[in-house]
């Protein structure tokens, strides 16, 4: 019997019953030493806060533990559970786990162990201990920008506090920095990286910045300008990728056979279609707005997708293509020269 399991069944023992449960009775349905039972009666006080004491007879009363407080279902509030999850709640448990373990030091950090603590037990099985779940489970990371954004406290403290911000901000796409006042909306984590949707008020209209992106940003005293809810969900989401995600153009893909059965099982995006074409092949239309993740997108497959519409987009590929092709044609040049 796994730790987890005990934990379970100890609390379950205690909910259940009329009158203390006997150190006995414990010992035997478990089948533990008094050791481990100790251990174990530590772990749910100390660790989990669950309120188990001793409680002394008399009057025709036996000694033994009791679980004091509400009734209900107790295994559920001290985050035990003897089961398995599917596959989108163990993603969540163990993706809670990777951000609280790598959490920097701030107000919360007397409270991480203990939220380490319950989430660790949640992942335990009926059949495993907690610690084998994270060693037989992992979750790869990819394409992270590591290091903290220097401007997040600052971005995150103005978006709460409703106030503008005033940034040095540098746009990859062109190389250069501008000087942006913005009202803060949402703070938003896509892909493992932090981004700022905003309202510019030299553009008069919703931008999204990259924290990363961001030189310095500094706290004004006018209240940010609030936008509305429909306007921001239509902002987000509403197209492929984060950049300036109203759709306006509805990409058109074809795969050849060699990928379909990978892609077909892909959600490029909630409103995308999927056609099956004769001799295997597969069409994806996907609605997009910016075509600069999109393309990378498109790129990753290589040879094995054609864009068939709208025109821009095709050609934007292609000569992303081409500029590829020409740069080791010149380098297979240089090497025979």
């Amino acid at each position: 019997m796994s730790q987890t399991e005990r934990l379970y069944q100890i609390v379950r023992l205690l909910e259940d019953a009329r009158q203390p449960v006997p150190l006995a009775r414990l010992l035997d349905t478990l089948e533990v030493s008094r050791a481990t039972f100790k251990r174990d009666l530590d772990y749910l006080r100390d660790r989990l806060g669950a309120p188990i004491v001793w409680r002394r007879g008399g009057n025709g009363e036996p000694s033994g533990y009791v679980l004091t407080g509400e009734r209900g279902d107790a295994a559920q509030r001290f985050g035990i559970r003897g089961l398995w999850f599917n596959p989108s709640e163990i993603y969540a448990l163990l993706m809670m786990q990777h951000l609280a373990a790598g959490m920097e030091p701030g107000l919360v950090s007397g409270q991480v162990s203990g939220l380490m603590t319950r989430i660790g037990l949640m992942l335990g099985s009926a059949a495993d201990d907690p610690q084998e779940v994270g060693r037989r489970v992992r979750i790869l990371h990819s394409a992270s920008r590591r290091a903290t954004p220097a401007a997040f406290q600052t971005v995150a403290q103005a978006t709460m506090k409703r106030r503008r911000l005033a940034l040095r901000y540098y746009a990859r796409s062109r190389g250069e920095e501008s000087e942006r006042i913005v009202s803060p909306q949402q703070l938003l984590h896509y892909r493992e990286n932090w981004y700022l949707l905003g309202w510019c008020h030299h553009a008069g209209a919703l931008r999204t910045f990259a924290l990363d992106a961001i030189r310095e940003a500094r706290v004004r005293r006018e209240t940010a300008r609030e936008v509305g809810p429909r306007v921001l969900k239509k902002a987000v989401g509403g197209a492929f990728g984060i950049f300036d995600s109203a759709p306006s153009e509805h990409a058109v893909l074809r795969f050849a056979p060699e990928v379909a059965p990978w892609v077909g099982n892909e959600t490029w995006h909630p409103q995308q279609r999927v056609e099956q074409e004769a001799g295997g092949g597969l069409r994806l239309t996907v609605p997009y707005g910016d075509p600069r993740e999109l393309v990378m997108e498109i790129l990753r497959f290589g040879p094995d997708v054609e864009v068939l519409a709208p025109p821009a987009l095709r050609e934007a590929v292609a000569a992303r293509l081409r500029a590829a092709a020409a740069r080791y044609e010149t380098d297979a040049a240089e090497a025979q020269g």
